[in-house]
């Protein structure tokens, strides 16, 4: 086996790696980067997503960043560690600092370092701008990257060669080395042989969304009806997460749950994501509603109904919308498969199609129209036009469904990331069960825990970005203790 030195090591190359590989060759290190992927393939989930980030402007977070992600619902932790949780790093106890649940350090880091980590970015050849999104209604202020992941991954991947990073791809790292109970480097599987990297180790190698034992064993029989959105998530087997348990890791995040978006089935592209089923009603293969469809904004809501259609017989469902729904404006904006929608003349021909019982379908769309209440549709905003006396309720855009023709669009539950992961510090430090930094082991992006009940939306690629700079920057100044301050 052969064996190779460098000051900083970093796994995967999405937008996670490749920031802390830059931070980290600025800061004088020598890195190496390495991905499983080909160069054509490599950058994991960034390369698909359009990268939405939950900024105000370049500069700022948006409004209640820190506030939604404090509250995510992380079950009924004991009141007496959380009463801690104000102490500096160094005055918690052991037990706290292991325990998984939100570091409220790591999130006023987040929102403090976001705005200068975009500042950086740009230095390095993003660009940023208010771009149009996928949702007609929303609750947050979004900025995205122009070119969205694709030109994160070209663009930093480009500038981190120039930079002098040395990348090697069809890289697979399969153990960490250990040496005294420092992290002191890794092994990787190559084309050629397994070779030995040693050096200060950064994972930054996604989830486990790609790997189906894992998502077995943590999601049991649910992992069968949702696969990886993108093709990139197939490349996250989850290795980086399994190689720092045996090493002593804590956890953090919600190991039974996954960042969910609502695809069409039928759709090879990445991100196929159908967000227009507020203006209609969503059935499952029964024809049955199971589900308020129109909570509030759809940003704000998809993940928990696009959970409600996983639930459903076959983990699946129809989004049905007449020729009002249709006519919605920019409603393509919404709809993002490339497959034509199913569609009838009338709900008879249509269940037809679907292959769902019309007289059920029928039934169920008669006894909806019943209980619209008739007044102004306003496509714009939450309107509060709701149900009376239905059940399940729909508690906006409620409005008849009887103008044909009639459209359908399957939707499933796509995982997008799973919420699962290392518990870091705000330095990006990972920590063992017993509350210290594991020494020679920093970590980023989704292979990180933070998400518990709902994915706070447009903080992911966001997160990658501001901890990858964090952890290239602290691995590069580590004492040979594997100490520093956390921030």
């Amino acid at each position: 086996m052969s064996e190779q030195t460098h000051d900083v090591i970093v796994v995967g190359s999405g937008i996670a790696g490749l920031s802390a590989a830059i931070s980290a060759r600025e800061a004088g290190a020598s890195v190496l980067l390495l991905d499983r992927a080909t160069e054509d393939e490599a950058g994991g989930n960034t390369r698909y997503t359009e990268a939405y980030m939950r900024m105000a402007s370049v500069d700022e977070p948006a409004e209640g960043l820190t506030d939604a992600l404090v509250d995510d619902f992380m079950g009924h932790p004991d009141p007496g560690l959380t009463a801690d949780l104000t102490k500096s790093w160094d005055k918690r106890a052991p037990l706290l600092r292991a325990h998984p649940m939100v570091d409220l350090d790591y999130v006023e880091t987040f929102a403090e370092e976001a705005g200068p980590t975009l500042r950086w970015l740009e230095g390095h050849g993003m660009a940023f701008g208010q771009l149009p999104t996928l949702f007609l209604t929303t609750s947050t202020t979004r900025l995205a990257p122009i070119g969205g992941g694709l030109a994160l991954v070209e663009t930093l991947s480009r500038r981190a060669k120039e930079l002098g990073v040395t990348f090697a791809y069809e890289s697979t790292v399969r153990e960490l080395v250990i040496e005294d109970g420092v992290v002191a480097g890794v092994v990787a599987a190559t084309l050629t042989g397994r070779v030995t990297h040693t050096g200060v180790v950064v994972l930054a190698c996604g989830g486990y969304e790609g790997n189906a034992e894992m998502m077995a064993r943590y999601h049991g029989a649910k992992a069968m009806i949702c696969r990886p959105v993108a093709r990139g998530g197939n490349y996250n087997k989850g290795e980086g997460i399994e190689m720092a348990l045996a090493a002593g890791a804590a956890t953090a995040g919600n190991f039974s749950l996954f960042h969910a978006e609502p695809i069409d089935p039928r759709s090879g592209d990445p991100e196929a994501a159908i967000m227009a089923f507020t203006y209609g009603i969503l059935v499952d293969v029964h024809g049955q509603r199971f589900v308020d469809e129109a909570r509030g904004p759809i940003d704000a809501w998809y993940e928990r109904t696009t959970r409600d259609i996983q639930a459903q017989d076959r983990g699946m469902a129809w989004m049905i919308l007449d020729a009002a729904g249709q006519a919605v404006p920019n409603i393509r904006t919404a709809i993002r498969t490339e497959e034509p929608p199913v569609t009838g003349d009338s709900i008879e021909e249509l269940a037809d199609k679907l292959d769902v019982d019309p007289q059920a379908l029928a039934a169920t769309i008669a006894e909806y129209n019943a209980a619209c209440p008739g007044g102004e549709w306003d496509v714009t905003r939450p309107d509060g036009l709701a149900t009376v006396d239905l059940y399940p309720a729909k508690s906006n855009w409620a409005r008849p469904i009887e103008q044909g023709p009639f459209a359908a669009y399957p939707i499933m539950a796509a995982n997008v990331f799973t919420f699962g992961g290392l518990k870091v510090d705000a330095s990006s430090r990972v920590i063992d069960r017993d509350g210290r930094a594991i020494p020679g082991l920093y970590a980023a992006g989704e292979m990180t825990g933070l998400y518990y009940s709902n994915y706070v939306g447009s903080t992911s690629v966001l997160r990658g970005a501001t901890f990858g700079r964090i952890a290239g920057a602290q691995a590069t100044v580590r004492t040979g203790e594997g100490e520093v301050a956390a921030s």
